[in-house]
């Protein structure tokens, strides 16, 4: 007889945001600022709870929802980006790269702590986020969670907490 096991996974056309970024790549090469209409998938693993389910879709659905609506319309920027420096004062972000410099509102930036803007270190942030709020917000057990980010329709940067 196999053992059960128990998971959920949350993908509503809502769970969207769209937003500019620019990454670096091959060490560096800094690429254009452009931006994405991101995609969000969640999916939790674990027992089951009193209620017979491993977390309250509408506490999942509703947390993750406030998450990505953080990071809609803005430019993200990365903190911790050893070539890319970030730097807010008087109501704006400056960002530079070597030679290059962008200049924006603060209220339309967010500024990430990570190393690079990417696919997967969205969907760090993400599930980090939703580890946050969940266990302040509710005593949800999952033994595995996954954060799925997509970029462009199919291409995807995933970040897995066990």
């Amino acid at each position: 007889m196999s053992e059960e096991s128990y998971h959920v996974c949350v993908t509503k056309d809502y769970l969207v945001f769209s937003a500019a970024h620019f990454i670096t790549y091959n060490g560096n090469v800094c690429e254009r600022l452009h931006g994405h209409n991101y995609r969000v998938a969640a999916e939790i693993y674990g027992p089951l709870d009193e209620n017979h389910y491993v977390v309250d879709f509408v506490l999942l659905r509703d947390t993750l929802k406030r998450i990505v609506d953080q990071l809609d319309h803005r430019v993200l920027l990365p903190t911790q980006h050893s070539m890319i420096r970030v730097v807010e004062r008087d109501g704006e972000v400056e960002a530079t790269f070597e030679n290059r410099r962008w200049v924006f509102p603060s209220d339309d930036c967010v500024l990430l702590p990570m190393p690079n803007t990417t696919a997967e270190q969205l969907a760090k942030f993400i599930a980090h986020d939703l580890t946050q709020q969940l266990s302040t917000s509710h005593s949800t057990r999952y033994s595995r969670l996954v954060i799925a980010v997509d970029e462009n329709d199919g291409q995807q940067g995933i970040c897995e907490l066990q």
